[in-house]
């Protein structure tokens, strides 16, 4: 599973990602955390706000920081 957290550096996506961090941990399962942080590829794909978080290349959240407790049913799909 790759897991992609992406934006610019801000204090969002710097949340986003620990909560990513920490249901992956909760959750006990293997993954790969990729942080992407290149304007150009985020607007290529689609993204216009940020924090967003993709899973296997699929959007699941834009615009707003994921709590633990969703990442996690979203990580179960």
């Amino acid at each position: 599973m790759k897991v992609e957290v992406l934006g610019t550096g801000c204090a969002k996506c710097k949340r986003l990602t620990k909560n990513v961090e920490a249901a992956i941990k909760d959750l006990g399962i293997e993954a790969e955390l990729v942080k992407v942080d290149d304007i150009t590829e985020i607007m290529d794909r689609g993204v216009m706000l940020t924090p967003a978080l993709a899973v296997d290349g699929e959007l699941k959240v834009s615009g707003r920081v994921a709590d633990v407790k969703e990442i996690k049913e979203i990580l179960q799909g």
